[in-house]
């Protein structure tokens, strides 16, 4: 019924440039109308190993870290976090130097070794435009929601506006708001190497063509596979790198090559598509991106982060 409620709020703005700012101050705090209110969290002690099990297990691509007693918000641990952590970024110093590549060791460290602590909020009392601003502005796909005493009261992320855009973007493209110059990898690549790739380009998706290309050259690119960052932590998260295993090493993990992890059946959108339709397509399939491919090439990718940036200019 609240979603119901808040699509019919979105269709009585103005569409042509479906400002959110339409009577900000009338619904001051409607932010709450669309929030997921019950919050799964993890306290800072809880292991690496056991924050990416609690993300698997519940779809999470982010989980934020309180304190069990205050229930105040400490931080948030997401997907780019432990991807930094498994050779990403400067977090796998931790792995590295600290556990000497001992990767049972390591990934029992706390989870607060990883988690973001200045993390974007919002509160409780802000609007709808308030969050999308944020989350445009910051360049995050989630906004924890904080009460007047910093105690976490529920989150919204960009999901819950593509849900919210379905079936209303009748007249967007695709082709006029997907990213055409994609970085792509092949199937070779170790996870180790995709882990850099995403976590310095700040992506959380990348197409794997058969052929690995130093320039884009979408005309020529032929989409084989995707690996998201949610295939890298359900491997950890599902206990799977425990069966590449014959040493402690975390060496033998991330090794592992992306064919392993990969979707190999890529749903795929095309350059006409309609920006509803593809909405609806990511709710259905619960993914936050699609390659962008015609005539069987690859010619883009539209995100949910895309989808957002429509709704807020």
């Amino acid at each position: 019924m609240r979603k119901k409620q808040t699509i019919n709020m979105v269709k009585s703005m103005d569409r042509r440039s479906l400002e959110f700012e339409t009577h900000e101050s009338q619904h001051d705090g409607d932010v709450m109308s669309i929030a997921t209110k019950k919050v799964v969290t993890a306290p800072q002690t809880a292991t690496i190993k056991e924050a990416a099990e609690t993300m698997v297990k519940n779809k999470f691509r982010r989980l934020p870290i309180t304190d069990p007693g205050s229930e105040k918000l400490l931080g948030i641990v997401t997907s780019m976090d432990i991807l930094d952590f498994l050779g990403g970024g400067d977090k796998y110093k931790i792995l590295e130097e600290k556990h000497q590549d001992n990767f049972p060791s390591a990934i029992n460290e706390p989870v607060k070794m990883i988690m973001t602590r200045d993390v974007e909020t919002i509160n409780t009392k802000d609007s709808i435009t308030k969050a999308v601003t944020k989350m445009t502005t910051k360049g995050v796909g989630a906004l924890p929601i904080v009460d007047s005493e910093h105690k976490i009261a529920g989150i919204v992320s960009e999901r819950d506006f593509v849900l919210l855009m379905a079936g209303i973007l009748t007249d967007e493209k695709v082709e006029d708001y997907m990213h055409k110059n994609v970085m792509t990898t092949t199937p070779g690549t170790r996870i180790e190497g995709a882990s850099k790739i995403m976590v310095r380009n700040k992506l959380r998706r990348i197409p794997v063509v058969g052929e690995e290309r130093k320039t884009p050259r979408p005309e020529e690119d032929k989409i084989v596979g995707i690996v998201t960052a949610t295939d890298i932590l359900e491997f950890l998260g599902r206990n799977s790198a425990f069966e590449h295993m014959i040493t402690n090493s975390a060496e033998e993990i991330l090794n592992t090559t992306i064919t392993e992890i990969m979707e190999s059946e890529v749903i795929t959108a095309n350059v006409m598509s309609r920006l509803g339709d593809v909405c609806d397509l990511m709710e259905d399939k619960g993914i936050g991106g699609l390659p962008v491919v015609q005539n069987g090439e690859l010619r883009g990718i539209i995100t949910e982060s895309d989808i957002l940036r429509v709704v807020s200019s």
